[in-house]
């Protein structure tokens, strides 16, 4: 059975009045909306036939009525559509310039909780598809050399390494020379074999040093590395009193604090998420967490330059304001398109 123009319009309002209050919604709430010139009697056959196709729940007897699972899926995809979300709402909150992916990513996770008084959670993205942008070498004492090993993206890595003897400064130059010649733009599936071994000869005495830098290079590269996740605004939590609960609120809390937990909802993403563009809101039992089944996370993938791909997430209750925190997310994956298009140029 569809839900005809009233039915959504009811729908809508129990939602938002309850996104508003916390509190279940009555028959008598509703009729006093003016956009809504319907009797309370009519309403409430309404709610009836609402809650009989699943849209909304009553939680005590004589209550009023609040959203279920199915009653938020209907009002993200289907009402929220109706609206062309505008790209603002930052204009006192831009992102200063960085050139640091992790110092973004920090910044980014607390203007997100800052922004909707949700918590935040952003992965860094993985680097194994990613590609190497810039090789520096410097020499920082006898026999020891400083490796900054920039990534597409500006993913930045160093790394000292001990070599057997000192390096004259022309041969630093000639060696930083041959290793960005050879390797920028490449991943770590494009550094095969025929390439190594060009490197290897091109070295001729240094091609000890040249082996080196190639293991700190693959390390930069590597898959294994634990999964950074950022968060903030965890604390937001407690100004929902459906979450505010001893009980609940310390399994959020402890959920927040083992990475191994937003791994799931972050590999599900990934697997999910095949538009670039792409956002996914997980309402209640949708999500993989047992902890989180009182509450709503919106995630999106964000990519930098070839090969970079993370996570952005924003988690609430279930009446979160979806049209807020999709505006945000949106705004945010903008703002980052932008600010690493800007850092090729």
């Amino acid at each position: 059975m569809e839900l005809d123009d009233r039915k959504v319009s009811i729908l809508k309002a129990i939602i938002q009045n309850y996104m508003e209050t916390g509190e279940p919604v009555g028959s008598r709430t509703i009729s006093k909306l003016p956009d809504l010139k319907i009797s309370s009697a009519t309403i409430r056959n309404e709610m009836s036939d609402l809650e009989d196709m699943g849209y909304i729940i009553q939680p005590h007897t004589s209550a009023g009525r609040i959203p279920s699972d199915k009653g938020y899926r209907f009002y993200v995809d289907n009402i929220l559509k109706e609206k062309q979300l505008e790209l603002d709402g930052f204009k006192d909150l831009m992102l200063q310039k960085v050139d640091r992916l992790e110092l973004v990513l920090k910044q980014m996770a607390k203007l997100i909780a800052t922004n909707t008084n949700y918590a935040a959670l952003i992965s860094a993205p993985s680097y194994q598809t990613g590609k190497l942008k810039f090789i520096q070498i410097s020499k920082i004492e006898d026999c020891k050399l400083l490796l900054v090993i920039v990534l597409e993206g500006n993913i930045i890595n160093n790394r000292i390494i001990d070599i057997e003897k000192n390096l004259s400064d022309k041969e630093i130059l000639d060696l930083s020379l041959l290793l960005n010649t050879s390797l920028n733009g490449l991943s770590i599936a494009d550094m095969n074999i025929n390439i190594i071994t060009r490197l290897q000869k091109d070295a001729l005495e240094l091609r000890y040093v040249v082996d080196k830098i190639l293991q700190e290079i693959s390390s930069s590269f590597s898959s294994d590395e634990e999964l950074n996740i950022y968060t903030s605004g965890t604390t937001n939590i407690f100004k929902y009193p459906e979450l505010s609960q001893s009980d609940k609120a310390k399994r959020l809390i402890d959920t927040f604090e083992e990475k191994d937990k937003l791994k799931e909802i972050f590999a599900e993403v990934r697997d999910l998420e095949s538009d670039k563009d792409g956002i996914q809101v997980h309402i209640g039992e949708e999500l993989p967490i047992q902890t989180m089944k009182d509450c709503s996370v919106v995630t999106a993938n964000y990519e930098l330059g070839e090969g970079l791909r993370g996570t952005i997430g924003i988690l609430g209750p279930k009446r979160m304001d979806y049209e807020k925190v999709l505006k945000t997310i949106r705004t945010l994956m903008l703002k980052l398109d932008e600010q690493f298009k800007q850092d090729k140029t």
